[in-house]
């Protein structure tokens, strides 16, 4: 019903346009580039004056609509028709498509069109050969077509003449139609290499995640393709930590799945970029188990992988810690040791049962997501990878942390042991997160297509599997006997376990660097990381130095406190994006009359990030780049470059960090910074372009 509400108002809406296209009334005489029509002026222009043999010409249909009015995208939504404009042209000159900008969302009742108001320009570019007679103007016959729409839509066509004088050699700027279409003209741009989107499907409709390396507060998406999604529905955005997650509801007409889909992300400064994404399943079907597996072989292949979780190089070392712990309190009564395996075995189960929640909560939603989903996150990755270094550290002898969740051998008896025998079962379950023992894939992705009881049933296997060799013991003390009786040994094996930590430390690390877009990002946030472990091991040398006093401790919780802090600080992105410097992009740039700033750099040069992070990427001296129209070129020198090194004998330096400003002017001459810069050396010296 509601569909053919819909389709209804679209009919009627279209009935009021009025004429039929044959009967028109036609704006324009022919002979000039602008016409006055009802409830708009439309205009063909270019930003050149005079054009030269083989140069493009870049034109535009420029429309400046009364108020409340509007034309559409090349999606108009649920009602109306694009513009179009069809060209008499030369056989020297020939057109690309006409190009569309960034449109806004136009609600009109139950319906939603995609369009613009106000006015608009629509880019073009025309190719000239280099067989063009130079020396008579060019005159170009432009016919465009429209439909003009508020609560009722006009078509509208006019015939136009674009005319544009011919030169030798290099075209001739009309600055105010360049400023034109530098204000209007920016059309969206293909999604860059450092972002990354996926697109999946669920029963109500399309889920978009863009990762761009910076928070983004809102996003929406305009289809190219009709009738893919419902177009007057909420787009309700996530915003996440790099990017941002977009929900956009499907038509009911979209039966299956689309191999893919294609239009526009329109970003919250106004910006786009344009897609053409793979979609792929959100959330995977019910099914059934196969013939040969029933429910209850999946829960022994979990509770089997369970098992053999326990030799995987994350857990193992807390597996034997609790060993050790066994066999130091083999003296114990039976019924305390036994009270210790139950609450260490409580301590996974309850852990195994969070995540599971946390699962079905996220399917729920429409998000999916799997066993190790947790290392999504880098703030988890970060305090993970550091609580591990810190551990590895204790057991490699650097330190004795002397708390119950690693050494409960003498404290069994004590209230605070249960306390770490349960935070140990955590311990164990968090450090598992990373590992998928053998037979365990099968039967987490079984669980987690199944209702909630059977995945938690699943689950509960697996919990109980990693949970049994400590509850055996614990269980049945008798068995102890069948270790190695205490010895040097022990600490030596003990010292040996931190091995497998650290390299369980390495491998998050890589893991946390991958999670950041863009290569450079990824180091800076290693970087930082890195940094994190150092100050860890300071904290962890005044445990060593001072064990067992009360300061000692606090000092220490406060260093961690403060490592913790660096990897977990917001990550700052350039809001400017830099160009890359090659001496034809300086001699463009330039010759575009704008001023230029470079930025000779190396990654080991330590005064280089100093300057960029304190200067160059605040805030203040970002806004001044952007209100002065300086261009931003970035020398990296961190692998040699002849050209860059070239450049910096001409400016009478022979390292970086140098910093150059050209003022506006092709023959300007250039103003080199000192090498230690401040924001108020920046700003004096971008103050000056403005006199």
């Amino acid at each position: 019903m509601k569909t053919f509400r819909v389709f209804a108002a679209a009919l009627l809406l279209w009935f009021a346009c009025g004429f039929a296209v044959a009967q028109l009334p036609t704006f324009g005489d022919g002979r000039t580039a602008s016409a006055k029509a009802a409830h708009l002026t439309v205009e063909v222009l270019s930003s050149e004056l005079a054009v030269a043999p083989g140069e493009d010409i870049h034109a535009g249909v420029y429309f400046k609509l009364d108020p409340g009015w509007h034309v559409y995208w090349v999606n108009a939504g649920d009602s109306g028709e694009p513009p179009s404009v069809r060209w008499t042209l030369p056989s020297t000159i020939t057109a690309e498509s006409l190009q569309f900008p960034t449109p806004k969302r136009l609600p009109l009742g139950p319906l939603m069109d995609f369009g613009y108001e106000n006015e608009v320009l629509f880019p073009v570019t025309l190719h000239t050969s280099r067989f063009l007679h130079v020396g008579r103007g060019l005159q170009i016959p432009a016919q465009v077509n429209w439909l003009v729409c508020r609560e009722v839509c006009i078509p509208g066509r006019a015939n136009l003449m674009l005319a544009l004088g011919t030169v030798a050699s290099h075209s001739i700027t009309d600055t105010p139609k360049l400023t034109l279409f530098e204000r209007l003209g920016l059309n969206p741009q293909p999604l860059p290499s450092t972002a990354r989107l996926t697109v999946r499907m669920d029963p109500n409709g399309f889920i978009f995640t863009l990762r761009t390396g910076a928070r983004l507060s809102s996003m929406e998406f305009y289809p190219l393709d009709k009738d893919l999604i419902v177009n007057a529905a909420p787009q309700p955005v996530e915003p996440l930590f790099n990017g941002a997650r977009l929900r956009v509801q499907k038509a009911d007409t979209v039966k299956a799945m689309p191999a893919s889909v294609r239009g526009l992300l329109k970003l919250p400064d106004g910006s786009a970029y344009r897609i053409d994404a793979p979609v792929t399943a959100a959330v995977a079907s019910r099914i059934a188990p196969p013939p040969h597996l029933s429910l209850i072989a999946y829960v022994a292949l979990a509770f089997l992988g369970g098992i053999i979780l326990n030799l995987m190089p994350c857990v193992f070392p807390v597996l034997f810690l609790k060993g050790l712990a066994l066999v130091h309190s083999s003296h114990e009564e039976r019924t305390t040791v036994r009270l210790h395996g139950v609450v260490y075995t409580l301590g996974i189960l309850v852990s195994f049962w969070a995540i599971v929640g946390v699962l079905l909560g996220l399917r729920a939603s429409g998000d999916q997501f799997g066993w190790g989903f947790q290392l999504q996150s880098p703030a988890f990755i970060a305090v993970l990878a550091s609580f591990l270094f810190l551990f590895a550290l204790s057991l490699a002898g650097m330190f004795d942390m002397g708390l119950s969740l690693t050494r409960t051998g003498d404290s069994l008896a004590q209230r605070g042991g249960y306390t770490g025998s349960f935070f140990t079962g955590v311990l164990a379950t968090v450090v598992a997160t990373p590992c998928t023992a053998p037979f365990m894939g099968a039967a987490i992705g079984f669980a987690l297509a199944q209702s909630s009881v059977v995945a938690l049933l699943v689950f509960t296997a697996i919990a109980l599997g990693l949970a049994l060799p400590y509850l055996a013991l614990s269980l049945h003390p008798a068995w102890v006997r069948l270790l190695p009786r205490p010895g040097a040994w022990m600490e030596v094996l003990k010292e040996l376990t931190a091995v497998p930590l650290f390299a369980t430390v390495i491998w998050l690390v890589w893991v946390y660097g991958r999670l950041f877009t863009g290569a450079r990002a990824g180091v800076d946030a290693i970087d930082l990381l890195l940094l994190c472990f150092l100050v860890l091991a300071i904290a962890g040398w005044v445990m060593r130095r001072w064990p067992g006093k009360l300061y000692s401790a606090v000092a220490a919780l406060l260093i961690v406190a403060a490592a913790l802090a660096i990897p977990l600080a917001p990550h700052r992105t350039s809001a400017i994006k830099w160009q890359p410097y090659s001496p034809e992009k300086l001699v463009e740039l330039r010759a575009m009359g704008k001023p230029v700033f470079i930025d000779f750099t190396a990654a080991w040069c330590l005064s280089c990030q100093v300057n960029e992070r304190l200067v160059l990427d605040s805030p203040e001296v970002q806004r001044r780049f952007a209100d002065y129209g300086v261009q931003l070129v970035r020398a990296d020198w961190t692998q040699y470059d002849p050209n860059i090194t070239q450049e910096l004998s001409k400016l009478g330096r022979s390292g970086v960090p140098t910093y150059v400003i050209y003022p506006a002017g092709a023959q300007s001459q250039p103003d080199v910074l000192p090498e230690a810069l401040s924001k108020g050396i920046v700003l004096d010296e971008l103050y000056k372009l403005k006199k």
